[in-house]
């Protein structure tokens, strides 16, 4: 018996999720598991996924699906702080850093899941009570920011009761692992291990003569002393603004092992995620790549053509045998190798091989399509051929 009995839904409030809720609500309807979706993300959209509220899908769901980017996926994580329901973080969009399958495997994702062929990642959160009363939590960061025209951050922070170092910056962040690719890198944090316990703590832009990061233990209490000389400060809470600060005020930090439940299938490590996405260069990527070295290999095992450059896989193009034909359906070009003509490489190598095979080809894809457009010497491979007329 499979393990899925109940999948939750949680969409990103923007992009076009309707691919991959057709694909997870035909993939259950074969097994008979119901899908909820939350009421004001499913009922913009036509589709046969179950109503309900935040509660109840939190209290009856065994998976929930976080479809969208980042964003959506600590969303998706919030809900569920504290409970062991897992979360399957499917990319809609860009490239990012917590989701773990694209949506051309997102049915054979969900397989895997059925039958307990996964992994489990804990997540730490971290969670403060603001000073007008209100809790929140975070699973990437809490941030004391500085208004414009309100004067800079002075945050003292203050470790195992003792006051370690007063910063005065545009902004000081506290860090999960898991945030330590989002604004604490960008304030000069360092990238660390999401299965790493710790918090870590950055000045954004610091005016102060230490304006090193802090590294701490789960262990050690951590405060957040709003000082007289700073300006009003806005709290943001995982990128959004949660509430504000004034002198005098203060904030503990609490954080939270194991927090959130993320799934991994061992097909991408953290380091190779992080490398694309920060566009990391150093030993293992020496000056600026030549892209006229990219090869196209055909990686039959995950039903897709990559374009490797330099050891590192730029690009991907997925496509679904079927008999005596295939289908191309969906062209992903990593961020960092955008614009530079690899699309077009996967496209051609792709038809050629199925001309080598004498198979037709059936097209789903945008790019694809877009491609075939601007080469008709390649009509004569499709099975619906009359899309071109």
């Amino acid at each position: 018996m499979g393990m899925v009995k109940v999948v939750g839904l949680v969409l990103h409030p923007r992009r076009d999720c309707g691919a991959a809720i057709e694909a997870i609500v035909r993939w259950a309807a074969e097994r008979e598991v119901t899908v909820l979706g939350l009421h004001d993300e499913i009922d913009r959209i036509d589709c046969a996924a179950e109503p309900v509220s935040t509660a109840d899908m939190v209290d009856r769901a065994g998976l929930l699906v976080s479809l969208g980017g980042d964003g959506t996926m600590l969303r998706t994580m919030r809900l569920v702080e504290g409970r062991k329901t897992p979360v399957l973080g499917v990319n809609v969009g860009r490239l990012g850093f917590l989701a773990e399958v694209d949506l051309p495997d997102l049915s054979t994702a969900l397989s895997a899941i059925d039958r307990h062929d996964f992994i489990i990642e804990s997540r730490t959160a971290v969670r403060a009570v603001l000073p007008d009363g209100e809790e929140v939590s975070a699973f990437n960061d809490i941030a004391m920011v500085r208004v414009p025209g309100d004067g800079l951050a002075a945050v003292g922070i203050t470790v195992e009761g003792s006051n370690f170092v007063n910063y005065a910056a545009d902004a000081v962040i506290v860090a999960t692992p898991t945030g330590s690719t989002a604004y604490s890198f960008s304030a000069g944090g360092p990238v660390v291990s999401p299965n790493v316990e710790g918090l870590l703590v950055s000045a954004a832009a610091a005016h102060s003569s230490f304006n090193r990061s802090l590294m701490l233990s789960v262990d050690e209490k951590l405060r957040l002393d709003v000082l007289p000389s700073s300006g009003r400060l806005a709290v943001e809470v995982d990128g959004i603004i949660q509430g504000y600060a004034n002198p005098g005020d203060q904030l503990s930090i609490l954080p939270i092992r194991s927090a959130a439940q993320v799934i991994r299938f061992g097909r991408s490590t953290f380091y190779e995620r992080a490398r694309r996405k920060l566009r990391v260069e150093g030993s293992a990527q020496v000056g600026v790549p030549d892209f006229a070295e990219a090869v196209v290999v055909d990686s039959f095992e995950q039903s897709r053509y990559e374009i490797l450059l330099g050891g590192d896989v730029a690009g991907r193009l997925y496509y679904h045998r079927d008999g005596t034909d295939v289908e191309l359906a969906h062209t992903e070009i990593d961020q960092a190798f955008e614009g530079r003509g690899l699309g077009g490489r996967l496209a051609t190598a792709a038809l050629e091989d199925a001309r080598a095979r004498a198979t037709p080809v059936r097209v789903s894809c945008p790019f694809v399509r877009g491609y075939l457009q601007r080469h008709p010497e390649y009509h004569d491979l499709l099975a619906n051929r009359e899309m071109f007329g």
